[in-house]
């Protein structure tokens, strides 16, 4: 489980193809600090088990599912990358209940630059559209942001990005067209799944 707060920006420093998988390199110091063989790292939104770590690295394994489902198979050296450890019990909730697990891409349409913040405009699929509500909460690329507006005749949603969010994490560099992961909150879902069962009030 995680918040979608982005602790550290890292970068990918290998990818090695392995057929159906890839093994994924990342420098990341500040995560690996006390990560330990088995641990979970969110990597852009996507929860990645540690199969090996250094003073400033971590590998990870990453099933072909996952590099079709989600933007990691955009992936190249030198990618930027936000990162997340797992959140401990001690720790602030400063977020919203992130799973690391994405429901799907969507793609930057449109970027509003004004003087102390700016407006990202995200097409992301009819599936997912239900699950959005103004002022609700959204994971991209493992950023939690506030939902500003949703237009559901044209497939988007709008989030706010203040300049802290701008410089420490990936979405400062999102270009349009740029494809970014999606977690919608899982509140909204498991809400669903309980009024689809037979005997639901209605």
């Amino acid at each position: 489980m995680f918040t979608g707060i982005v602790e550290e920006l890292g970068e990918v420093a290998e990818l090695v193809d392995q057929g159906d998988a890839v093994r994924l390199r990342v420098r990341g110091p500040r995560v690996v600090d006390d990560v330990t063989r088995g641990d979970s790292i969110a990597v852009n939104g996507c929860c990645l088990t540690v199969v090996d770590a250094d003073a400033e690295h971590f590998t990870a394994d990453v099933m072909r599912e996952s590099l079709v489902r989600t933007s990691l198979g955009d992936l190249a050296p030198g990618s930027a990358v936000n990162l997340e450890r797992a959140v401990r019990a001690d720790t602030r909730l400063g977020g919203h209940l992130v799973q690391g697990h994405v429901d799907g891409t969507g793609t930057v349409l449109e970027r509003q630059p004004s003087e102390h913040w700016e407006v990202v405009r995200i097409g992301l699929p009819a599936g997912l559209l239900r699950y959005l509500a103004e002022k609700g909460s959204i994971t991209v690329d493992g950023t939690s942001l506030t939902v500003v507006e949703v237009h559901d005749s044209e497939q988007w949603f709008s989030v706010s990005l203040i300049p802290a969010t701008l410089s420490a994490t990936t979405l400062g560099e999102r270009r349009v067209g740029d494809r970014v992961n999606l977690e919608v909150d899982v509140l909204a879902k498991y809400v669903e799944r309980l009024l689809q069962r037979p005997g639901a009030s209605s």
